[in-house]
């Protein structure tokens, strides 16, 4: 049984839809399960229900105001370069209100429903073993992981909504008593899962560059070092993933094939800007095309 598994990384995300497009498409890889965390869980239910032009249009277009109904960044341009500083009258106006997170994310579970239709819903069950999605369950302190064949259609479509959000810059959801929010949190690229599933191949798309190629520059005030601070522990977690993913797929005989980012695409994956990403989702097809050519 083969599996595709998708990291979380925000925009970068579109680098993931280039490579799952080439494996799919160019090297008719014919999943039977995908799994993905945060950024991750948008792509899955779309490519296991094969819209992979549809999920182009939307991860392209997607915009600041399709995830945030309060934003806590001002996205800015100088120059050709793209950068986000905090908007600090909203957060602000949080804070009055009570709330504990810089932003609100209401508006991309409204984007989730709208894209992912309950006909496709009922075509990945009926023709896909399985599609997870991985939450971080803050109430127990432990990862949780949804599948499409346990989920009614608005409790599926909440869960990849969960699974998205980046606290503390979008919302904290709330489901049976119990507090969630962004998978990544606990399992950055769900490998082991995969594999405990069943999978007996596994293609990993690792939306972080396998070794750093550069010094990383740290932000200038106190939000925009938190905003590196959670980066770099989210990137601990997923080296863990990765070594976890190596030594079960070692021990179970399991093929594992890891797809790195070439480069580090950027370094605040908040920004979502349609030149970037699309520029990214053909680098990923490109990378993809280039590594199987050798």
């Amino acid at each position: 049984m083969r599996a595709l598994v998708i990291s979380g990384g925000g925009s970068k995300g579109a680098f993931a839809g280039g490579v799952a497009q080439y494996l799919m498409e160019h090297k008719k890889h014919n999943y039977d399960m995908f799994l993905g965390t945060s950024t991750g869980s948008l792509l899955v239910p779309h490519l296991a229900a094969g819209e992979i032009g549809k999920l182009y249009d939307i991860f392209t277009n997607v915009q600041q105001h399709d995830i945030f109904s309060v934003s806590p960044f001002i996205q800015r341009k100088k120059g050709d370069r793209e950068y986000v500083s905090i908007d600090f009258i909203n957060s602000l106006w949080q804070f009055m209100r009570r709330k504990r997170t810089f932003g609100e994310s209401k508006a991309l579970r409204k984007h989730i429903r709208k894209h992912v239709t309950y006909n496709e819903y009922l075509k990945i069950r009926k023709e896909k073993h399985d599609v997870v999605v991985t939450v971080a369950n803050l109430s127990l302190n432990r990862v949780e992981y949804k599948s499409i064949q346990e989920c009614s259609y608005e409790e599926f479509c909440n869960w990849i909504w969960i699974s998205c959000n980046y606290i503390p810059f979008m919302s904290l959801a709330k489901v049976d008593g119990y507090e969630y929010a962004d998978g990544g949190l606990g399992s950055v690229i769900p490998i082991r899962e995969a594999i405990l599933r069943g999978a007996t191949e596994v293609d990993a798309i690792v939306l972080e560059a396998e070794t750093l190629g550069k010094q990383k520059v740290l932000g200038k005030n106190p939000f925009s070092l938190m905003i590196n601070l959670f980066s770099h522990l989210l990137n601990q977690v997923e080296r863990n993933d990765i070594m976890i993913g190596k030594l079960a797929a070692k021990n179970r005989g399991v093929k594992l094939n890891l797809y790195y980012t070439p480069t580090s695409l950027t370094e605040n994956s908040l920004i979502f800007s349609k030149r970037l990403m699309e520029k990214w989702w053909h680098e990923g097809f490109d990378y993809a095309e280039k590594r199987h050519e050798k």
